[in-house]
């Protein structure tokens, strides 16, 4: 999976050079195009915060992971720091 992540990002530039060369010879995009691809532009970078915020650890937390204790799977959770 992660090769296939390097992969993507690898090839992203290409095709994304790919998709302008392809839109530039035949008067560029069209505006309903750019304000869909600006949308969901925000929409990412909104996504990005939120999900760091949420998954910050405070001060004196540490991360413990999801344990298997008496036939049941304790999840991984935050704790302080011994």
């Amino acid at each position: 999976m992660l090769r296939f992540a390097e992969l993507a990002l690898f090839l992203a530039p290409f095709a994304a050079y790919l998709v302008w060369y392809l839109t530039a010879s035949r008067g560029g995009p069209s505006p309903g195009l750019l304000a869909i691809s600006a949308g969901a532009l925000v929409i990412l970078a909104a996504a990005l915060i939120w999900f760091a915020m949420q998954e910050k650890l405070g001060p004196g937390q540490v991360y413990v992971p999801a344990q298997l204790q008496g036939g049941r799977i304790i999840p991984g959770h935050a704790a302080a720091h011994p």
